[in-house]
């Protein structure tokens, strides 16, 4: 079986190092907020080119963290993609916002800022970009709207650790931004974790609350909070794999090139915009064939996936309130997106087989 990602092989090259964090993380006692968080969101920081990093309990409640301490609220709406998993959409409700859809880039799959300012009404507080796949969006071009229409935008990295737009990382161009450590991601953890990067000293203090039952000081609580704190195992984990990442980053793009050489005359291979670098969180392609492309794969036992099947504003739980949006680019993509194993362990003579396996679908 060739897997989406292969964590076993990552763990084991790694397994000295990680397993004598682990054991002196436990040794140490100190499980909460602990020094290795502490290490690992200044590490974390300074690796990203952000002033400050609050780590919490998973990408998703980074993004419900993020935008209760830019204060969207009940009433407020977010304008978003519907090309994302559904923690994006999931976050703006939770604060009582709205998410607000538009569609995306036909070639980067990431949002169109030229539809977000067609979709800016009075309620309007915040955009939120989401770096699919590991592309980073346009943010010059986001970032220019918000200030022309003073909104706070709030990144979603999930899928994009690492990656650049000219020297700026994700995740330092916003008001914050949002990152998950997933065990699958470029930079994950061994469980769920998340993180939040902010250069704004005012939001860094109301993450600091937030995260811990809106505490500064012990049994002193100033708002409500949440309980959403990084656990001190998966920091020392984190801070292991971070010294790394580059690699790990490396290791995706040059399974990346080796598909896009020799799968681009079968199926529409990943477009690079050069607006930024991508890191290849997922190798994700479109093809009117990807019923027969996942037969072929699953009868050679490979893996692969459809991120994403159903967009959010055609999701049981949305479409309801969404039955008038119509975004054409977003559904076609849906319909037509399949991806392939990618990781940076991946040996040429394994990818071979997978390249040999989609060809033979033509």
């Amino acid at each position: 079986m060739i897997p989406m990602v292969d964590l076993k092989t990552q763990y084991a090259s790694l397994k000295e190092e990680i397993d004598s964090v682990v054991l002196n993380a436990v040794a140490n006692t100190q499980y909460i907020l602990g020094p290795n968080v502490q290490n690992f969101e200044k590490e974390a920081a300074d690796y990203l080119g952000a002033k400050h990093a609050v780590g919490c309990a998973s990408g998703t409640d980074a993004l419900h963290l993020a935008l209760a301490a830019n204060g969207i609220s009940a009433g407020d709406e977010v304008i978003t993609t519907a090309f994302t998993f559904i923690a994006t959409a999931e976050a703006i409700c939770y604060v009582g916002a709205k998410p607000v859809f538009v569609d995306i880039d036909a070639k980067t799959f990431n949002i169109d800022p030229t539809l977000i300012e067609a979709a800016i009404t009075k309620n309007t507080k915040a955009i939120i970009p989401v770096h699919i796949f590991g592309q980073p969006a346009n943010m010059p071009a986001i970032m220019e709207i918000a200030k022309k229409h003073n909104l706070k935008v709030i990144e979603d990295c999930a899928q994009s650790f690492g990656a650049k737009v000219g020297d700026t990382t994700t995740g330092a161009f916003a008001e914050a931004g949002c990152h998950s450590f997933f065990p699958s991601k470029n930079l994950g953890c061994f469980g769920d974790g998340g993180l939040v990067t902010t250069n704004d000293d005012d939001i860094h203090t109301q993450l600091i609350a937030l995260r811990n039952h809106g505490s500064f000081e012990r049994y002193h609580h100033h708002v409500i909070g949440f309980n959403s704190r990084l656990d001190e195992i998966q920091a020392a984990i984190l801070r292991v794999k971070l010294k790394r990442i580059d690699e790990f980053n490396a290791g995706r793009y040059r399974v990346a090139q080796k598909y896009s050489t020799e799968l681009h005359e079968s199926i529409q291979t990943p477009f690079e915009d050069n607006i930024g670098n991508h890191v290849y969180h997922q190798y994700t392609v479109l093809s009117d064939n990807r019923d027969a492309i996942q037969a072929a794969l699953s009868k050679q036992e490979i893996a692969s996936a459809v991120y994403y099947p159903i967009p959010l504003h055609q999701q049981d739980v949305f479409k309801e309130d969404y039955k008038d949006v119509k975004l054409p680019v977003t559904e076609s993509v849906c319909d037509r997106c399949v991806s392939f194993p990618v990781y940076p362990e991946m040996p040429e003579d394994t990818q071979q087989i997978i390249i040999d396996t989609i060809n033979s679908a033509f």
